[in-house]
């Protein structure tokens, strides 16, 4: 069953449009995100920025704590520690968004992964796959599909490079998904690192498991990945495809692990 599904954003008069397919009772939903988006300043740098500024507060706070309990805190910390902090906003505030990114690696790369996964599972295998829209705009495909399910399972592909390390991000109550996925990566001697979500990374994967789904996030690349995406430069040239397939055939054993 193919079904395209129409939610009106609430702060909005725009639409979510999520694409959905199902065979049988899924009790697994692969999920990949149709939108993509553009920004001047690379999403390693402002990372870089956010990790920066945040250690800058927390160092401030101890400081102020240290000085509160009557230690000498030269005024040049201060300062230097403000220009610290100024420089490090700075390409965070300098992400503008746009539209000039081809969106192959975010995430092109991803719907690709998922479709082929789909392809090589059983044809008896009931399964379900869903690609969302307006997940740069708070995930609000992800979102509106969510509530309008029963809590489930689900797979999240979600920027997929040729080179670089395979990362399982897991949200909220992702336990068995986690599981599937590490025995899935076993069986077919692929080096998965499981790590909790990064802190103010949002994916599709997050909103899901804040709706009580059980779900993981399925990322490959490196620096050169994060230096790319939402640019000019994201491009279908880039990629070989290579690390789309393999991610695939994670995707469709962990898949078959937890169905």
């Amino acid at each position: 069953m193919i079904a395209r599904r129409v939610t009106t954003l609430p702060w909005s008069r725009a639409a979510s449009v999520n694409l959905v397919a199902s065979r049988g009772s899924p009790r697994v939903w692969l999920v990949a995100h149709l939108d993509s988006k553009s920004q001047p300043v690379a999403m390693l740098a402002r990372i870089s920025g956010i990790v920066i500024v945040a250690g800058t507060m927390l160092t401030f706070c101890a400081l102020a704590i240290m000085s509160i309990g009557g230690g000498a805190v030269p005024e040049r910390g201060w300062n230097l520690l403000a220009l610290i902090g100024v420089l490090a906003s700075l390409p965070v505030m300098a992400s503008i968004v746009g539209a000039k990114s081809p969106g192959a690696l975010d995430d092109g790369s991803g719907i690709v992964t998922v479709l082929l996964a789909a392809e090589a599972l059983p044809r008896d295998m009931p399964v379900g796959v869903v690609l969302t829209s307006a997940e740069e705009l708070g995930m609000a495909g992800a979102r509106a599909f969510a509530g309008a399910k029963r809590a489930a399972m689900a797979i999240n592909v979600d920027g997929v490079d040729d080179h670089g390390s395979t990362i399982c991000m897991y949200h909220g109550r992702a336990a068995r998904v986690r599981v599937g996925v590490a025995r899935a990566a076993r069986a077919i001697g692929m080096r998965v690192r499981e790590q909790p979500t990064i802190p103010g990374l949002l994916t599709d994967g997050v909103a899901l498991g804040e709706e009580g789904w059980s779900a993981v996030t399925l990322s490959r690349g490196g620096f050169g990945t994060l230096w790319r995406i939402h640019r000019a430069t994201d491009t279908a040239d880039r990629l070989s495809g290579v690390g789309m397939h393999e991610v695939a055939r994670l995707v469709a054993s962990a898949a078959r692990e937890i169905a």
